[in-house]
């Protein structure tokens, strides 16, 4: 039988300093749900590192829900992969939400659907977790970014780095109160909205 996980390089690098941050902010209990949970290697890896919540993994691409399935076997806090587009109009409620890598290789619709998707499933005061590569003040914060800004509107002229100032402002238009913005390894940020 085929192996039907994937794997992304970037999950190896990022997971580690994404948890440590995410100790910070993630409530004592209740549901995380992933949005675009894409290999499913951070669902796994934050349902081993954080048995105190349950882990909700989403994905887009039916086609990847197995691969998330597999690689969350035996962890009995991650729950079997939910077909689910950011743009959806009903999400389960969850206790904190998180995205990782998403809204630059998606189109705007997909962050403002986020937002959307987001205020109406958490609770008042809940965190909406954003992690990847950020333009500030309209400009990149570093070389690499901009060349891989570039190469992503290459691909496709509907993504791209997004203004740190433009998704706080889409956040703001759904209840959420100015992000804590945290620092990460790579030229990343980590971004923490609450709900209003």
């Amino acid at each position: 039988m085929t192996d039907p996980r994937r794997h992304a390089p970037a999950t190896l690098r990022n997971r580690e300093p994404l948890l440590v941050t995410l100790r910070r902010h993630l409530p004592a209990t209740g549901l995380l749900l992933e949005i675009a949970s894409g290999t499913g290697e951070h669902a796994a890896f934050l349902a081993a590192a954080l048995p105190h919540l349950t882990l909700q993994p989403t994905e887009r691409d039916p086609d990847a829900l197995p691969g998330i399935d597999a690689w969350c076997t035996g962890l009995p806090n991650c729950r079997p992969a939910l077909r689910l587009d950011a743009t959806a109009p009903r999400w389960p409620a969850a206790a904190a939400v998180l995205c990782v890598n998403m809204i630059h290789i998606a189109p705007w619709a997909a962050t403002l659907g986020l937002m959307r998707g987001a205020a109406a499933s958490l609770p008042v005061g809940g965190p909406l977790i954003l992690y990847g590569p950020f333009r500030r003040g309209g400009a990149h914060t570093a070389p690499g970014n901009a060349v891989f800004d570039a190469e992503l509107r290459a691909r496709d002229p509907a993504w791209g780095l997004r203004d740190l100032e433009a998704v706080a402002e889409a956040a703001a238009a759904q209840g959420f109160a100015p992000p804590i913005v945290e620092p990460m390894p790579a030229n990343n940020l980590t971004l923490v909205f609450h709900r209003s």
